[in-house]
């Protein structure tokens, strides 16, 4: 097995899973680009009984299904099947699969080490249609010879997270239940990512790469593109804005791998992107013109599903009007400084630093990063055994970025500022802060010690005005794994 960055929890299942004297039935899931081929294919050190991954092709096509068919056949071959036509079904392929699997003459007894007989279908989703038999013939595979096979790891994986928590995971069909383990791959954490640059002799300070996971969110692919030798303005301007860039057309491609009617999501996405704290299902409706009922219940699901979206409320807010909140950094990054900037001759990035348009996003960039790192702040604060609900909060006269509304009666109040350098409250910031205090307090009515914690990148410079700081939480800080 080659060296994976991170992943220790997906190991050690992985681990687990290997060592059952049980047939196992493994769904790998997560947003695309986020590394899950990848772990699949070193763990195994791409040892596989069988293997197939399903074709990216435009589904509108009239011989969609034939072309998934085919190449399902010329994997078969790949592996020992004899040489075959297209089958006419996925009935006919999987019933081929078992044919090959049956041919093994080694029992799971005598096989070296009680080894596993891997089967890996890769991009499970593009097989399917709404026409073809796909998911009758993998649960007639599963149902009728594969779970009777100990020594037998069946794996799907695939991108389209919605898809595969409808149809395997939650669907109502004969897969239902079936499943015997699931690995959703997230993002990597900032100390992940810098795992990541070390492992490729990248050298990024702490700041550079905070930046950079500002504008990447932690995704191995998109870290794959950096190089050495360059500053983290200079890469950035490569890889996302210069004319050609590797991840042209990427932000497209990413919701329409994730969902089948991407436009109506990115619709959502793109009113979300505008208002910093959320919105409410009336206000995403009103901004889209997509109607209160069931779409777009459906359309919030699947963006929470995958990790794009986060759902929450704060006291004396009725639940119905719950808030929506944009989490994803590449599709904040796209909507602040990205769209209309790309195709560039010359750099372009290295040139905002000092724009209101690049404070802007950098301070909403930064806010996410935080929210996607609330283990790190709580460790910090120290209250990582403590139960709490975090929540933003705003009302007519104050909002606040984070709210940790902790069971050992203490509320903090976490005020997030991205800054270059130690951040100084002076006497009218030290008077807003007063009155955020004080407008949570008269307008939640809440009887807890209210504490303000400053979440910012170099800490805050010790002045007469700073005492107000119960807490202070730090890049370091937020490195931490």
């Amino acid at each position: 097995m080659a060296t994976i960055v991170g992943r220790e929890a997906e190991i050690d299942e992985l681990n687990h899973i290997m060592e059952s004297d049980e047939a196992k039935f493994l769904v790998v899931y997560g947003r695309r680009r986020v590394g899950k081929t990848f772990l699949i294919n070193e763990y195994f050190s791409n040892n596989f009984r069988f293997k197939v991954t399903g074709l990216a092709l435009d589904r509108t096509l009239p011989n969609y299904n034939q072309e998934q068919l085919t190449n399902f056949a010329k994997a078969l071959n790949a592996y020992g099947y004899p040489p075959c036509g297209t089958p006419s079904s996925w009935s006919e392929a999987f019933s081929m699969l078992r044919t090959l699997l049956e041919s093994d003459r080694i029992s799971a007894r005598k096989r070296k080490n009680g080894s596993k007989r891997v089967i890996f279908i890769d991009e499970l989703p593009y097989l399917h249609t709404s026409r073809n038999d796909l998911l009758s013939a993998l649960e007639h595979f599963w149902n009728g010879f594969a779970n009777t096979q100990s020594d037998l790891v069946l794996i799907v994986c695939g991108s389209a997270t919605s898809w595969i928590t409808k149809r395997l995971l939650r669907g109502k069909g004969g897969l239902y239940g079936r499943v015997t383990d699931t690995i959703y791959i997230h993002p990597f954490t900032l100390a992940e990512t810098r795992r990541y640059m070390q492992s490729k002799e990248l050298q990024f300070d702490d700041y550079s790469i905070l930046e950079c996971y500002m504008v990447m969110g932690g995704i191995p692919y998109y870290l794959s593109f950096l190089r050495k030798g360059l500053s983290m303005a200079q890469n950035i301007d490569r890889i996302f804005f210069m004319r050609k860039s590797p991840l042209e057309g990427e932000f497209s491609e990413l919701y329409e791998n994730l969902f089948t009617n991407y436009k109506v999501y990115m619709k959502v996405v793109e009113a979300l992107s505008r208002k910093r704290m959320g919105m409410t299902r009336a206000e995403i409706s009103e901004h889209t013109g997509i109607s209160m009922g069931g779409t777009l219940t459906e359309i919030l699901s699947d963006l929470d599903t995958c990790d794009i979206i986060r759902k929450y409320n704060y006291p004396g807010n009725k639940t119905k009007n719950a808030l929506y909140q944009l989490t994803d950094p590449f599709t904040l990054f796209w909507y602040e400084m990205m769209e209309g900037a790309t195709g560039r001759e010359k750099p372009y990035w290295i040139h905002v630093y000092k724009s209101h348009r690049y404070s802007t996003w950098a301070g909403l960039a930064f806010e996410m990063t935080c929210l996607l790192h609330l283990p790190q702040v709580e460790r910090a604060i120290g209250i990582s055994d403590v139960l709490s609900d975090t929540y933003a909060w705003r009302s007519d006269n104050a909002q606040i970025d984070l709210v940790i509304d902790r069971s050992d009666r203490i509320v903090d109040l976490c005020e997030i500022k991205f800054w270059r350098e130690p951040f100084v409250i002076n006497e009218s910031y030290r008077r807003n802060l007063e009155n955020k205090i004080a407008s949570y307090r008269e307008e939640t009515g809440t009887s807890k010690q209210v504490h303000l914690v400053m979440i910012t990148t170099q800490g805050v410079k010790k002045n007469s005005f700073s005492g107000i700081v119960q807490r202070e939480v730090t890049l370091k800080d937020l490195f931490w794994e």
